[in-house]
């Protein structure tokens, strides 16, 4: 049992994926604490939480950042991975990831590649996810060098939020935004870059990322906001005339999603 690591569930409103989400949990070769955390404490949520003894807690949320920040605040160990409801980890996720994270005094947050899935079947590789395990490969290059880690960032965001592990010790005083609505993870890691420390990368797929129509990620491209808040971060990044040259190759990786 691994006592300084838990695993926060985000759950919201109905899905048909939670349970497997749990059971992903529960089937780790290397166990943790797990708890849920749902700012819609429906019986469904709970009923689940209660065959699977997890701790259920709940807070008024306002929004997905609202939401991970709420459910990082009943955390109480070194370590946090924040599992949504719709996607899954092989079982040697915890194992691998804590263990190199365990090896650097000065790791901020861990993460391990991943892999994709609709309608139960798992996506080949395509261009779009070739491009982000090259970015993830790049940026170990220098994984301890904030300039390094912001000039890969600078042409996307190829960390996988679900398949972050956060060293809480060394995030003080670290919120998501609460505004933002899909790029608040690349946000986050622009943030998060700031701080001394390093990024430790685990090159094992070890997440499945579910793609379906409800999820937050189809939602959020289907109404635009991706686009907007995408421009916004590549702004943090370049001058405008750049940003919008990058963003017109980006919104093409979105067509993955629909």
């Amino acid at each position: 049992m691994k006592d300084n690591h838990t695993w926060v569930i985000c759950a919201y409103g109905e899905s048909d994926y939670l349970e497997a989400c749990i059971q992903s949990l529960k089937n780790q070769t290397l166990q943790s604490q797990i708890i849920c955390y749902s700012s819609t404490p429906l019986d469904s949520i709970k009923d689940l939480c209660q065959r699977y003894a997890i701790p259920f807690y709940t807070k008024q949320g306002g929004g997905i950042g609202k939401d991970w920040n709420n459910a990082i605040s009943f955390v109480e160990t070194k370590y946090a991975t924040i599992a949504h409801q719709d996607d899954y980890y092989e079982p040697s996720y915890a194992e691998k990831v804590l263990s190199k994270m365990d090896k650097c005094s000065d790791v901020l947050i861990g993460y391990s590649d991943y892999f994709e899935e609709k309608n139960g079947l798992k996506i080949p590789a395509n261009t779009n996810l070739k491009i982000k395990t090259l970015m993830l490969k790049t940026m170990n290059l220098f994984p301890s060098s904030h300039f390094w880690r912001n000039r890969v960032m600078a042409f996307g965001n190829p960390i996988c939020c679900p398949a972050v592990t956060y060293n809480l010790e060394k995030l003080k005083n670290f919120y998501f935004d609460e505004e933002m609505k899909v790029s608040l993870d690349w946000y986050a890691w622009y943030k998060i870059s700031e701080y001394q420390g390093r990024f430790v990368y685990i090159s094992d797929k070890l997440m499945c990322h579910r793609i379906h129509e409800e999820s937050e990620t189809s939602k959020t491209i289907a109404d635009n906001t991706r686009s907007q808040e995408d421009l916004y971060m590549y702004q943090l990044f370049w001058p405008k005339w750049i940003a919008n040259l990058l963003m017109k190759q980006y919104v093409k990786s979105q067509k993955t999603n629909n």
